[in-house]
């Protein structure tokens, strides 16, 4: 090819192809398309957060913006909205999720031909922090008060608290329940897993399965989701995630999530360690999740921490 028709091929490929900036769009829609709705929201929101931090209209935007960069430049930027976030005191899960999806639609830019360069940002260390959520003594007098009061709040409250620690569940996964993914006759429920885009099946134990027929009874067999509202604003609509935080933090069992570690770390215990079959019950991906859990419910640092201290006695 002649420097002349090398110059003609360059000028159709700019003519047929639109820039990155054209493309920003369709990119951001691919990335999101095919992932279940929570994680849809949820990198809608991370990139949200990110076209505010650079000062972009929408997430649109700051794609366009991100991709016409250097990879130096594209790289420097991401390092400071990392620190940013860090700043700001948001969790190191939180912030690493926002860097994922970055890192993740960057990618995809790359395998499409948008960029040449990858991000290179590393996620922030996390610390695991106290695995055991509230305990089973602080879940049983929640439990406790809410069979002492009347009506169908109540009700509902207990079944959230039931599905949430006899199932493990994550806040996101209960509030995309609907009355449909419950099976009485067969007792089963089929939840929305984190990152998955099919529902799996799991058994509902005797004293759970009580707990949603009470509840049901309450609410009504007629479909739609399974746990609503009881504020005078939303009454009937599906409860949301903030407010079953509020609900949870109100029974004085902290975050949502601490059901969760409370439920595996009482498996954990109750199994003897069983690691693999408590990752059945918890369905992380990674077993090494459940090896912290371990850790933390043994305090392995602890042990050793006392059996070093003890050996360091004065002499004579």
């Amino acid at each position: 090819m002649t420097p002349r028709d090398k110059s003609r091929h360059e000028i159709v490929v700019r003519a047929d192809t639109p820039p990155v900036q054209d493309r920003a769009s369709a990119l951001v829609q691919a990335f999101l398309s095919g992932r279940n709705a929570l994680t849809i929201r949820a990198y809608r929101q991370d990139l949200a957060d990110f076209a505010s931090h650079v000062g972009a209209g929408d997430a649109d935007d700051a794609t366009r913006r991100l991709l016409v960069m250097p990879a130096g430049d594209a790289n420097a930027l991401v390092l400071g909205y990392r620190n940013v976030l860090v700043e700001r005191g948001l969790r190191p899960a939180t912030v690493n999720r926002r860097l994922a999806a970055l890192r993740a639609m960057v990618k995809l830019a790359r395998t499409l031909g948008l960029v040449s360069w990858s991000l290179e940002v590393e996620n922030v260390k996390s610390d695991h922090g106290d695995m055991r959520g509230p305990g089973t003594a602080a879940i049983r007098k929640a439990l406790a008060m809410l069979a002492r009061r009347p009506g169908a709040k109540a009700r509902r409250d207990t079944a959230i608290l039931r599905v949430m620690h006899d199932l493990g569940l994550r806040r996101g996964e209960v509030v995309s329940l609907d009355v449909g993914h419950v099976d009485m006759s067969a007792g089963m429920i089929a939840v929305l897993g984190k990152g998955r885009t099919a529902r799996a099946t799991l058994t509902l134990p005797p004293e759970t399965r009580d707990a949603l027929v009470a509840w049901i009874e309450a609410r009504g067999n007629e479909p739609g989701p399974l746990f609503t509202n009881f504020d005078r604003a939303g009454k009937g609509s599906r409860l949301t995630g903030t407010s079953l935080y509020r609900l949870v933090k109100g029974l004085g069992l902290g975050r949502p999530h601490g059901l969760r570690h409370a439920a595996i770390t009482e498996a954990l215990d109750l199994l003897g360690g069983d690691v693999r079959r408590v990752q059945r019950f918890s369905r992380h991906r990674d077993v090494r999740v459940l090896n912290a859990y371990d850790d933390n419910r043994q305090d392995l640092a602890g042990e050793v921490a006392r059996i070093v201290a003890a050996n360091l006695k004065p002499e004579g």
